[in-house]
């Protein structure tokens, strides 16, 4: 449900539809502007909603909800699939990054005959790999596709276990009840790779110890060589490769000195954990909502807004990022 809570955090950004233009519905959600909704649908999990707001005059962002067979048969393991792709520099990577981050899940389950860690990372990096053919493939009639790149949050619900995997500056966030007190508490599940983070300069530092410039710190802002916020994406192929940094990209996306190895990397934190009856619902979110709220302040406004919890796992999860809300 579009909650008075989440529309304090949108309204800033939703702009009214252009004259002559009328609230619509259809099918498949409904149109208030440059707002869209759905308000509940069924998942192999549970319940869901979505709520799109364009803040921009580009949507850059993309995001996609799969449940059913997780592999090629419909016999192998069933589940749930949630992906927030919240790109930059354009909308591209986004969104081949939705049209094929999931069939590289799919074909990973079936060739390990279940679901794991080790297929999720395989479906990243063979998803990274197709987009930075891409790349090389448009290279001479479109260069800027070289700086497009979307950070991807992801989780898979299959078997009893949930599987988080984040490349980029998103995050994850479980509301689980606590027993003791019946509260809910907002517990964070992944790990963010932007430069903002010291952890994330010293990792860089370390892969990198003969450049002394590979963090810098420009308008009080700590950036990958003074470019890019995030150390983890998929694209972003002028920081990946050497044959991108050149002409014909535009100037401002090429370093003065060559590099040799990836500055960027696609390869995503991956954690796994078995669901308990405590887990009452998940948030998935980039920067955008995390700039406004903190951890718990968002479990909050999910708990006071959700409808009657029903006693099976994950009755309730939230996607959120600059552009999108989903509620699952």
């Amino acid at each position: 449900m579009v909650t008075a809570g989440l529309m304090r955090i949108v309204y800033p950004c939703w702009k009214p539809s252009g004259e002559g233009e009328s609230s619509s519905k259809d099918s498949n959600g409904r149109f208030d502007g440059l707002l869209w909704h759905k308000d509940f649908g069924n998942h192999a999990n549970g319940e869901f909603s979505m709520a799109v707001v364009q803040a921009n005059s580009l949507l850059e962002d993309h995001s996609q909800i799969e449940s059913g067979p997780m592999g090629s048969l419909d016999n192998g393991p069933h589940g749930t699939f949630v992906g927030v792709y919240d790109g930059h520099g354009g909308p591209e990577t986004a969104r081949f990054v939705c049209n094929n981050l999931f069939k590289n899940i799919k074909k990973f389950t079936s060739h390990s005959q279940g679901m794991s860690a080790d297929v999720i990372m395989k479906a990243f990096m063979a998803t990274e790999e197709e987009f930075l053919s891409l790349v090389k493939e448009l290279w001479r009639e479109k260069p800027q596709i070289a700086s497009v790149g979307a950070c991807c949050l992801v989780g898979v619900i299959c078997n009893g276990y949930l599987y988080t995997a984040n490349a980029g500056d998103s995050r994850v966030v479980l509301g689980k009840l606590d027993n003791l007190d019946k509260t809910v508490k907002a517990i964070q599940l992944s790990s963010e790779h932007n430069a903002s983070y010291e952890s994330v300069r010293e990792e860089l530092r370390l892969k990198h110890p003969d450049d002394p410039h590979i963090v810098v710190l420009k308008q009080k802002v700590w950036r990958v060589k003074g470019l890019i916020q995030v150390s983890r994406s998929i694209g972003d192929a002028y920081l990946k490769k050497t044959e991108f940094n050149t002409s014909p990209l535009l100037a401002k996306f090429r370093l003065r000195e060559p590099f040799h190895r990836p500055i960027m990397t696609a390869e995503p934190s991956i954690s796994v954990q078995k669901i308990v009856p405590e887990d009452q619902f998940l948030i998935f979110a980039s920067d955008g909502l995390w700039e406004h709220l903190s951890n718990q302040e968002a479990v909050d406004i999910v708990k006071t807004s959700s409808r009657h919890v029903r006693h099976f796992y994950f009755s309730s999860m939230i996607i959120f990022h600059d552009n999108i809300v989903t509620k699952i």
